[in-house]
């Protein structure tokens, strides 16, 4: 889950590499450091903490030099100190590194190589590839060689970025299952976790796929096979999207401004995926699944992590609807453990908004193996999902900086909607009025998202209220009680408020215990179908002394003489209501976590893209 940068060419590359690291501070951000060619000698600079720590230690050096690499941590192996954070040096200084991923065979490496003489200084399982390394390289062999025998003996994932001042113009990068993109200019190349660090600087950039290694240079790229040593040929890829959508544009956080985004994102998604009449009826583009294939299949298994699982869980009930299609949703990092019952009438949808996760990327290669046709709903063109899946549908909801998914929640239940709406219309269950009908209500929420957005001094004036609380209950039944969980995570992973989402049938089976006057309750309580129900669990809670702020459709008046505070959502669709719903909550949890001082962009112990077991 750390941040890489490389930059190789004619400029200096230290401002380079700080600036690209700040684009990935939200990947780690435990330490850092950077590695550069000088004088004939390699310069290491790092530090524990913020980047900002870092540029301190650098501000007053005139330091030049037209090769480096820099990298941001989020510790795995060994807690956050200077000597862990990268980049990690053999023992002779000569060979320099820096890495993303877990090795997992470190500690046999480690003990063989300090049984040769190598001698050690950090606790992390990066460090021994710089000494592999070294240890080839000691045999005569070149950088790249060198590179290729180490990753022989490596088991594990990895994006590395590797230079030496036994080869100052040339750097090597490789990667297996951590994402790894090479930005090509003018006689000079960057290297980078994701494409964000790139853009101010060129828009064609190659992806490396797992198991290949690239030998950059001022005069060209080479990319080779990692097992075979053979080379390979890559294509060049453009980014298209605006760069000033990875910037905050006056908003004081990156959460909120996506937040504001959501609107426009939510277009963004569905403008995006192309239905089309073909002769067998609708048609999806680049989806790769065929009407038989649809009308064959026996179940859908959804598997995702985190806010991704909170999408799933809603998308269950937007197939099923509409679809008449049994889904199961997993955890992806249960999935891969335990023994589904695939088959080829399965489908599986691995959703995830980098495309990096590496729970939901080993699910769907489980799938894929046991037979199953495998897509993926993904944010990021040409990350690692789109490549294993068979088909894909893009969320197109730009980059989402914030550790906090908010925009890309929003947009994959758009992209789950349309695609429910896809499947009924394949196997008639939805017909053209109806989905007509449907389309027509989704293309509202937009608006209605805006005329929530308008009334966010409302949500602010809760958060003033209740942010020293310690402890918060949401509460949902049907397609919002994934929407609970989800409005509980963010609080917990924003503002370090113990916070628990529940089903609110389930609340008299455990949760009513915690209920009194210092217990706040976040009550989802949409006109719908089970309102009554909903209305119920309110009374409980309120019969218990415990604070309720409810959410409702707008125009209920039943609700305010019930609890203490009401917040109205526009009326929607009953399967769009989530997407309606998740936005005051978000907004909850961002003003509570602003209020506390709390990092909202950057929470303790979190990164964005989890691309680590």
């Amino acid at each position: 889950m750390c941040g890489i940068v490389g930059y190789i060419g004619d400029r200096n590359a230290i401002p380079i590499l700080l600036e690209g690291l700040k684009r990935l501070e939200y990947r780690g951000y435990d330490s850092a450091g950077i590695a550069f060619y000088e004088n004939g000698g390699i310069v290491v600079k790092k530090t524990v903490g913020k980047l900002s720590n870092l540029e301190s230690k650098i501000n007053g050096h005139e330091y030049r030099s037209t090769i480096g690499i820099g990298h941001t941590r989020w510790a795995t192996h060994g807690r956050p100190t200077e000597t862990n954070a990268h980049p990690h040096c053999d023992c002779s200084g000569r060979v320099v590194v820096v890495h993303n991923g877990i090795i997992e065979n470190h500690a046999l490496l480690r003990d063989a190589l300090t049984s040769e003489g190598h001698v050690f200084s950090s606790q992390t399982d990066t460090e021994v590839v710089s000494h592999l390394i070294e240890k080839y390289l000691v045999e005569g062999k070149d950088l790249r060689d060198a590179v290729l025998r180490a990753l022989g003996e490596i088991k594990g994932t990895f994006a590395l970025a590797v230079i030496s001042n036994l080869s100052p113009d040339r750097m090597v990068v490789a990667r297996r299952s951590s994402p790894l993109v090479i930005g090509c200019g003018r006689g000079e190349y960057f290297v980078a976790s994701d494409v964000t660090p790139l853009l101010r600087y060129t828009r064609d950039v190659i992806f490396l796929d797992d198991n290949e290694v690239a030998v950059l240079d001022k005069k060209g790229l080479e990319v080779f096979d990692v097992e075979s040593g053979c080379r390979k040929q890559k294509s060049t890829y453009h980014v298209t999207w605006d760069a000033d959508l990875a910037e905050k544009n006056g908003y004081p956080h990156f959460m909120l401004k996506e937040i504001h985004e959501q609107p426009q994102a939510i277009r963004n998604t569905w403008s995006g995926i192309t239905l089309v009449n073909g002769k067998d009826g609708l048609e999806w583009r680049d989806l790769n699944l065929s009407r038989d294939e649809i009308l064959n299949l026996s179940r859908i298994y959804l598997v995702a992590c985190g806010t991704s699982w909170h999408a799933s869980l809603i998308g269950k009930f937007m197939i099923e609807s509409l679809a008449r299609i049994p889904v199961e949703v997993d955890l992806a990092s249960e999935f891969r453990y335990r023994s589904p019952l695939i088959d080829k009438r399965t489908l599986t949808i691995g959703i995830t908004q980098s495309g990096e996760t590496a729970d939901t990327l080993g699910a769907m290669r489980k799938a894929k193996a046991e037979g199953s046709k495998v897509l993926t709903i993904c944010n990021v063109v040409e990350s690692s999902a789109t490549r294993e899946a068979d088909g894909v549908i893009y969320t197109h909801a730009g980059p989402e900086i914030g550790v906090a998914s908010t925009k890309a929640f929003t947009s994959q239940l758009v992209a789950l909607y349309m695609f429910a709406l896809f499947l009924g219309r394949v196997r008639g269950l939805v017909s053209d009025i109806l989905f007509c009908k449907f389309i027509s209500e989704l293309k509202s929420i937009p608006e209605s998202i805006e005329r929530v957005i308008e009334r966010e001094s409302e949500i602010e004036n809760l958060a003033n209220l209740y942010w020293e609380r310690k402890n918060f209950l949401f509460l949902g039944r049907g397609v919002t009680y994934p929407v609970a969980l989800e409005g509980a995570l963010k609080l917990k992973e924003i503002s370090y408020i113990h916070a628990e989402g529940y089903a609110g049938g389930e609340m008299k089976h455990g949760p009513i215990a915690l209920i009194d006057e210092d217990m706040v309750v976040v009550a989802l309580v949409p006109r719908n179908s089970i309102y009554e129900k909903m209305l119920g669990n309110v009374e409980e809670v309120k019969a218990r002394e415990g604070t309720v702020i409810a959410l409702t459709t707008l125009g209920d008046r039943y609700l305010r003489s019930k609890v203490d505070h009401v917040f109205y959502v526009p009326k929607s669709n009953d399967l769009l209501t989530p997407i309606l719903y998740a936005v005051p909550l978000q907004l909850l949890a961002y003003y509570i976590a602003r209020n506390r001082g709390c990092d909202i962009d950057q929470p303790r112990n979190l990164a964005k893209s989890v691309t680590v077991e």
